[in-house]
């Protein structure tokens, strides 16, 4: 079992409980899944920017990512409907909590000038988004083999109800939120 699940299970699920006022285990927020994704713009010249960011995405979320393909067609940035021009990758149970203790203790440290995520990505229902500028913040990311630093966006999704049980929850869990 993954590290910061066996801490959610057994040290923040009764603090949350305790400070957002629940009765049933069941109300208290908990990781549903995340989604890191990779918006490539420049893969409409260069598709092989989009396999080497594919490549990238694996070996950080340990698990194949999905090529993403553009839903409709933008005439001014030469791109057609049906055109790959990024990936994504979903992560759920064990891998999801593992992907958060390593982006929360060994990632967000090593970024530069680190001050905190925003504490303004909530979306009003419970999940937060940010967005890294570059991947090579990640331990797994070989800095000899990458051609360009990329920015990718990761999502939170939780089963809280308000942007309050949210915060809470991931801030429980390390979140290094901005005062």
């Amino acid at each position: 079992m993954a590290r910061l699940k066996e801490q959610f299970e057994k040290e923040i699920l009764p603090r949350l409980m305790k400070d957002l006022e629940m009765t049933n285990v069941m109300q208290v927020p908990k990781v549903e899944k995340v989604v890191i994704n990779m918006g490539l713009g420049e893969a409409i010249q260069n598709i092989k920017v989009l396999e080497s960011a594919a490549e990238e995405l694996a070996r950080v979320s340990g698990q194949k990512p999905v090529i993403t393909k553009a839903k409709k067609s933008i005439a001014q940035f030469k791109l057609r409907e049906g055109m790959p021009i990024g990936c994504m990758v979903t992560l759920r149970h064990d891998r999801a909590y593992e992907f958060l203790d390593r982006l929360i203790n060994v990632a967000l440290p090593r970024v530069r000038d680190f001050k905190g995520v925003s504490p303004r990505g909530f979306d009003g229902r419970g999940n937060y988004t940010v967005g890294i500028r570059e991947q090579i913040i990640f331990p797994e990311i070989d800095l000899d083999k990458i051609d360009k630093v990329k920015g990718l966006n990761i999502t939170i999704v939780t089963t809280a109800q308000t942007d309050e049980a949210g915060r809470s929850l991931l801030r429980e869990m390390g979140m290094p939120f901005r005062k």
